[in-house]
């Protein structure tokens, strides 16, 4: 436990991990999973059939579940409907946690700042993050996007009422800005790669210097606590599922080409600026949390401050 805050942890390296070890390799076990269209590693090992063939001896069978943004996946996560989360934004189980969720910390994806921008029309006026005041911007709420909004119209001192955001899911907020009725949109890979191959937009700032944009693996509270063997296989999974698509850049877009209804060559471009280096969550990561976290009460965005050391830390062996 983390002098001074309540993070506790679990697993391998943790002094609260259960000897479970053996009822999960005998006692059948379904693992809901919930994922989104961004979360390359999950959706690969799901397509490929790593994660059911390394869970297989354990005993584990595996049910998917798709979801639009990273909000209402904790949000299922939060009452019960799914045990594990697939890749969500940093952003997002700071609102999870802001709305009472007890939440458990898996894993990381280290810092990708390059795969979320904001974007603009490439014949637009806006030709800077000044430009932006009293604009419409769409963003989906809660997401890493979010955060990267804040954070950029700070650094040029306005604040997010300076501005009409237009809180949308990435399909929607496509549909808004291709026809005009948002000034500026917010988003990320794969969405932001597939309007930039498909339409000529202009690129205002991606989040290099404003935001981190770490990707965080999540479960609930009691799955970290009483399945560490299976979190280890999921853990292991993730980590050679990304070493694999830092190794084999076109067989992974090809792969994942058909999944997202994209071309190769664009899938290929956004897993360039994603970082796939899944590590676990330290104490550094749990201060960046909480500094997102002061971000968003500060704008008015968030209920009450939340704690962000008030979480589990799921560890995996060393």
């Amino acid at each position: 436990m983390f002098a001074g805050s309540a993070v506790q942890v679990f697993g391998a390296a943790g002094a609260l991990t259960l000897s479970d070890n053996a009822r999960a390799a005998t006692s059948p076990l379904t693992l809901r999973i919930g994922y989104q269209k961004s979360s390359t590693l999950i959706v690969l090992a799901k397509a490929r059939g790593t994660l059911a063939r390394a869970l297989a001896p354990h005993n584990v069978t595996l049910t998917w579940h798709e979801f639009t943004s990273g909000l209402p996946l904790l949000e299922a996560l939060n009452v019960g409907s799914i045990d594990f989360s697939a890749d969500v934004a940093d952003t997002v189980p700071v609102f999870a946690q802001a709305a009472g969720a007890r939440i458990a910390y898996v894993a990381r994806e280290t810092p990708s700042p390059d795969a979320e921008a904001i974007l603009v029309p490439q014949n637009s006026p806006i030709k800077t993050l000044a430009d932006l005041k009293g604009k419409r911007v769409a963003v989906t709420k809660g997401a890493g996007v979010h955060y990267l909004l804040i954070a950029a119209l700070q650094s040029v001192g306005l604040r997010i009422n300076d501005v009409q955001p237009a809180y949308l899911t990435p399909a929607d907020a496509r549909a808004a800005f291709a026809s005009g009725n948002v000034d500026a949109w917010v988003t990320w890979d794969p969405f932001l790669a597939g309007i930039e191959h498909q339409d000529k937009v202009r690129t205002l700032t991606s989040a290099r210097g404003l935001a981190g944009y770490q990707r965080y693996y999540l479960a609930t509270p009691a799955f970290a606590r009483d399945h560490d063997a299976v979190l280890r296989e999921v853990y292991r999974t993730l980590r050679e599922t990304g070493q694999w698509v830092r190794a084999n850049p076109r067989d992974a877009a090809a792969q994942l080409a058909p999944l997202w209804g994209l071309d190769a060559a664009t899938v290929e471009a956004a897993n360039k600026r994603r970082s796939y280096d899944v590590q676990p969550v330290v104490r550094d990561a749990i201060a960046e949390q909480q500094r997102i976290a002061d971000a968003f009460t500060q704008a008015g965005l968030l209920p009450k401050r939340v704690d962000a050391a008030d979480a589990i830390l799921w560890q995996p062996p060393a």
